[in-house]
């Protein structure tokens, strides 16, 4: 008997722990969003999907920017059929090529009037280079969405109140910035091992919280706000571009310790939606709420210095 209600009382505890850790909050804004435009960047799986799915839902003009053609015109097939909504588009766009993104923000420009909303979720964890010659990671987390931003920023402020949302990370507790080495070597770290590899991916999660945190020095006196985000540990495809043996122990940790891609597009959807949060732009947002980040993800220097190798390394 007493092993019995152990084990019971060890499944309560772990229900709960699911219930209020890794499940968290939810969005409990109602807003509605006809008229307002959206872009969503990888959009095509996971929580950009879903975050995708959900404000199409709320009549938000949405478009899926993915690299992947085949990919993305799946998605919208999807997106369309999930959310009811005839107003969602599908627009290319290579966060790893510099003229990708130009010719992407040029195209958008031309076709379409307004942008409410900028979603900066696309992510990957990968060693490579892009074709500008960055490390792979570093310039689709954050050079290739620091370029849109800035492409796009004018069309924000044009249309504001609007906002910009980056998609972070937990892990930027742990990341750093090398500046001597992102000026030698155009990358984050050197080194090709699973640990780099984290590192690295930390790192630009750190960039991202950086990255924001300037962007709302320099809104102010616009109507244009920003945020950072975790969403949390999500089981989606983040990892699959990883080894075997780390694809094999995220999908086992994604059983219990990992959220749904809706549970996981929460606090995007809160930043995206909640009225009331524009006197916290520059902030940090997890499960649905502002919190308080090391001196390091707050850094006046580091995120000007960011900002400033940023636009060299993006020519603008």
């Amino acid at each position: 008997m007493f092993y019995i209600l152990l084990v019971l009382g060890l499944v309560v505890l772990a229900y709960i722990f699911r219930q209020v850790v890794v499940i968290g909050k939810s969005c409990k804004s109602n807003a509605k969003l006809h008229g307002k435009t959206v872009i969503v960047t990888g959009s095509n799986t996971g929580i950009g999907k879903t975050t995708a799915i959900e404000l199409a839902k709320r009549g938000a003009r949405v478009i899926l920017a993915c690299r992947s053609k085949q990919r993305g015109e799946a998605a919208l097939q999807d997106v369309k059929r999930e959310s009811g909504s005839n107003q969602v588009v599908f627009m290319q766009l290579d966060l790893a090529s510099f003229k990708s993104v130009r010719s992407f923000a040029e195209n958008f420009l031309k076709t379409e009037p307004r942008l409410d909303i900028l979603i900066n979720n696309a992510g990957l964890h990968i060693f490579d280079r892009t074709e500008d010659g960055f490390g792979m990671t570093f310039g689709v987390n954050h050079l290739g969405h620091f370029l849109l931003t800035n492409l796009l920023l004018d069309r924000l402020k044009e249309c504001g109140p609007s906002r910009v949302l980056n998609v972070s990370s937990t892990m930027h507790n742990v990341g750093s910035i090398d500046f001597d080495c992102l000026n030698t070597h155009k990358d984050l770290r050197k080194g090709t091992s699973i640990l780099d590899g984290i590192r690295i991916y930390s790192d630009s999660k750190l960039c991202n919280v950086l990255f924001t945190h300037e962007l709302a020095k320099r809104l102010k006196g616009t109507k244009v706000t920003c945020y950072s985000i975790h969403p949390g540990g999500i089981k989606t495809e983040l990892a699959r571009n990883t080894d075997a043996t780390a694809q094999m122990i995220l999908s086992n940790l994604g059983m219990f310790f990992m959220k749904t891609p809706l549970q996981g597009s929460q606090t995007t959807l809160h930043c995206a939606l909640q009225e009331g949060i524009e006197h916290l732009s520059g902030r940090y947002f997890s499960n649905c709420t502002v919190r308080n980040v090391f001196a390091k993800a707050r850094d006046d220097a580091a995120s000007k210095k960011l900002w400033e190798i940023s636009e060299r390394f993006c020519g603008i």
